[in-house]
C-alpha cells in the first residue's frame, strides 16, 4: 500500500508534515510506504533532521511548485501542474499510489480530484465528510461539510446512500443509521429542501433512514449517517471542533471532549470520487498528520469507493 502526502501544503508545512510522516512512519506495517511530495531538497533536509529510522517506508517524489492557499483552485492547477498537488493527483490517477492526502488549498483539492480521477459515474455532486464523535463511542459520518454550500433534495438524499454505503465499509456496521440533519424532529420540519429530501431519503430502499434529528442530536449516538447541505455541515463541525480548545482554555479535560479535537481524526475524505483523496485543516498539527495517514490506510482497505460505485451504477 502507497499513501501520497502533500509535503508542501498546510500552514505550517513542510515541517509540521514531514514530522507528521516521520511519526507515522515508526508505526506502519512493513508493507505500507508513504510517498512524501515537494521539493526534494527541502524534504531531505527535514526527513536528517529527525533521523528517521523509518526512512524505507519513506519515498520522496519532487514536485517543485506549491500551491498557495489562497490561490484560485483552478487556475493554480492549470498553470502549475508540477506542484505538490498536482503531481500527487497524478500518482493517483494513474494508480501509483492508493491514497493521496493533503493540507493544503481544500479547494485545489476538491478541482484536481473533479479533474483527475474524476466523480463516480452517477454521483451528482462528490461531497467533504466528517467524522463526528459520539457519546457511546465511535464516530457517525456526517456529508456535505463544506464542498456543496447549496444542495437540492436528490443531492442530500444520494449523500444519504453515499454515507451508508461507507458507514457500512468503513465502520463495519451492517444498516447504518441515516439521518436529516434539521430543526425538529417531525417529518413536515425544515425548509422546502429539508422536507422534499425527507420524503426522497424516507422513500429510498437502499438505505436505514431514521427520520429528522435536531442540533441536540449531533452527538447523541442516535445517527451512524448525518446528512445536511456543505453550509449547515461546515458551520456545525466547526462548533464541534471548538468544543476542546474552549474546554482546554478553561483547564477541563474531559474524555470525550479531547475526540472532538481535530488532530483525533486528522482529516476529511472527498466521497463521490474514483479513489482516495483525504484532506486535512490547514493548521495542522503533526500529530493530525500522523491521524490523517492511519485514516487513509483504513480507508483503502475498506474500498469504500469502489463500493459507492458499484451500487449507483
Amino acid at each position: 500500500m502507497r499513501i501520497a502526502v502533500d509535503a508542501m501544503g498546510g500552514d505550517f508545512a513542510p515541517e509540521a508534515i514531514v514530522e507528521g510522516v516521520v511519526m507515522a512512519a515508526a508505526e506502519l506495517p512493513e508493507d505500507v510506504t508513504v510517498v512524501l511530495i515537494g521539493r526534494q531538497s527541502v524534504i531531505g533536509e527535514l526527513l536528517n533532521k529527525h533521523n528517521s529510522e523509518s526512512a524505507a517506508t519513506i519515498e520522496v517524489v519532487h514536485a517543485e511548485d506549491v500551491i498557495d492557499m489562497g490561490e484560485h483552485p483552478t487556475k493554480a492547477l492549470s498553470q502549475k501542474p508540477n506542484s505538490s498537488i498536482g503531481v500527487g493527483f497524478k500518482l493517483l490517477k494513474d494508480k501509483q499510489v492508493d491514497a493521496f492526502c493533503s493540507a493544503g488549498n481544500t479547494g485545489a483539492m476538491h478541482v484536481g480530484a473533479l479533474f483527475s480521477i474524476k466523480a463516480i459515474e452517477g454521483v451528482l455532486r462528490p461531497c467533504i465528510a466528517g467524522f463526528v464523535p459520539q457519546i457511546n463511542g465511535g464516530h457517525a459520518i456526517m456529508l456535505d461539510i463544506g464542498a456543496n454550500a447549496d444542495c437540492k433534495p436528490e443531492m442530500l438524499a444520494q449523500f444519504g446512500e453515499i454515507g451508508s454505503i461507507y458507514a457500512q465499509y468503513m465502520f463495519g456496521i451492517a444498516a447504518p443509521r441515516v439521518a436529516l440533519m434539521n430543526i425538529g424532529a417531525e417529518e413536515q420540519k425544515g425548509s422546502l429542501v429539508a422536507q422534499a429530501a425527507h420524503q426522497l431519503l424516507k422513500d429510498s430502499r437502499r438505505i436505514n433512514f431514521i427520520g429528522n434529528i435536531e442540533g441536540g442530536d449531533f452527538f447523541a449516538s442516535i445517527a451512524d449517517v448525518i446528512v445536511t447541505d456543505g453550509f449547515t455541515g461546515n458551520a456545525m463541525f466547526k462548533l464541534g471542533e471548538s468544543f476542546y480548545p474552549l474546554a482546554k482554555q478553561r483547564g477541563i479535560d474531559d474524555e470525550f471532549i479531547a475526540k472532538t479535537n481535530y488532530e483525533s481524526v486528522g482529516g476529511s475524505p472527498i466521497l463521490g470520487v474514483n479513489g482516495n483523496v483525504i484532506i486535512a485543516h490547514g493548521i495542522s498539527s503533526p500529530l493530525a498528520i500522523k491521524n490523517m495517514i492511519n485514516l487513509a490506510i483504513q480507508q483503502v482497505k475498506a474500498d469504500a469507493y469502489t463500493k459507492i460505485a458499484q451500487v449507483l451504477a
